[in-house]
């Protein structure tokens, strides 16, 4: 019979790299699945249904909200975002490792519902380098930067709430870091 995989929760800042981390760890590693969550908000240009997101209707996400379809779920910037229940539980049955890319709210969910979870922390190496990365974009307004900044300080807040924190000044080492991460807990 067949490991149960491991269920590795990944939360952090806007702009702290958590999609170029998670991409390179997923080359390092086998077995490894990225969950899609669903969305309330517009697909963007060369975003795919299933593969970015699931793309539903507020009404539709409800629904899913109360049939308890969801790990976890919470509102963003005006949109609902979660990540549905059963593809999650049926990877992990299979021996794969799932990896969420999930906001500090509902990462607390998850690890309630199951605390077995790894739930880590992905923290740039301080304000100033998130600032420069998130000005780097060149996709927001003053007015955006400035909210990402305070959540990101609210968010950093809570890292210690995590089982490990990793600090992003590489995305080829913080990778690695996760992988050692993931074997010490196999």
């Amino acid at each position: 019979m067949r490991d149960r995989g491991k269920l590795l929760v990944i939360s952090g800042p806007s702009g702290a790299g958590k999609s170029t981390v998670i991409s390179r760890l997923m080359a390092l590693g086998e077995r490894m699945e990225f969950s899609v969550s669903a969305t309330t908000r517009r697909p963007r240009p060369g975003e795919q249904e299933g593969r970015d997101y699931y793309f539903v209707s507020r009404e539709a996400f409800e629904g899913m909200v109360r049939q308890g379809e969801l790990l976890e779920h919470a509102e963003f910037v005006g949109n609902c975002y979660g990540t549905p229940r059963a593809p999650v539980l049926e990877q992990l049955r299979q021996g794969v490792t799932v990896i969420l890319d999930i906001e500090v709210q509902g990462a607390r969910q998850v690890k309630a519902l199951m605390p077995e979870a790894i739930s880590v922390f992905l923290s740039p190496p301080d304000l100033s380098a998130l600032e420069k990365r998130l000005r780097g974009r060149g996709t927001e307004s003053e007015e955006k930067i400035q909210g990402r900044l305070e959540t990101a300080r609210r968010e950093m807040e809570l890292a210690g709430t995590y089982d490990y924190i990793v600090i992003n000044d590489d995305p080829d080492r913080a990778a690695r870091e996760l992988l050692e991460i993931l074997n010490k807990q196999k």
